[in-house]
């Protein structure tokens, strides 16, 4: 019995951590979408992982420097490794880095959001009148 309870539970990690995983692409969408994103995902989660593959490994190095230098993050883990995959322009298996950032909201995360919040609010106030 304590071994299927142990099973579920593993089963429930891994189900969360696809919900909160963000896999980025250095080309289809800007920096900053995946920064934005990566602050919803920890608003709803306590946590996000960010995934990339070859070239766009920076963007996510950049990514998750953006959200700790502005306070909003802690690492908690970060994994690399390689992946073999088939270049599509010659058929041959080739290999490529991967990197996994897992990041945690810090203590002020939920006070420096509702701060940009009231900001914004203020913003857009300012602009009606």
């Amino acid at each position: 019995m304590e071994e299927i309870t142990q099973g579920v539970q593993e089963i429930n990690i891994v189900d969360s951590q696809k919900k909160n995983r963000i896999q980025v692409s250095n080309t289809k969408k800007p920096l900053f979408f995946y920064v934005n994103l990566a602050k919803r995902y920890m608003q709803q989660h306590n946590e996000v992982e960010l995934s990339a593959l070859g070239m766009a490994i920076a963007t996510v190095v950049t990514v998750a420097e953006i959200l700790k230098n502005n306070g909003l993050a802690v690492e908690k883990k970060i994994m690399t490794s390689t992946v073999d995959m088939k270049d599509e322009s010659r058929g041959r298996p080739i290999q490529k880095a991967k990197i996994e950032i897992l990041l945690g909201k810090t203590e002020k995360f939920d006070e420096l959001m509702a701060a940009a919040a009231a900001e914004r609010e203020l913003g857009e106030a300012e602009e009606q009148s």
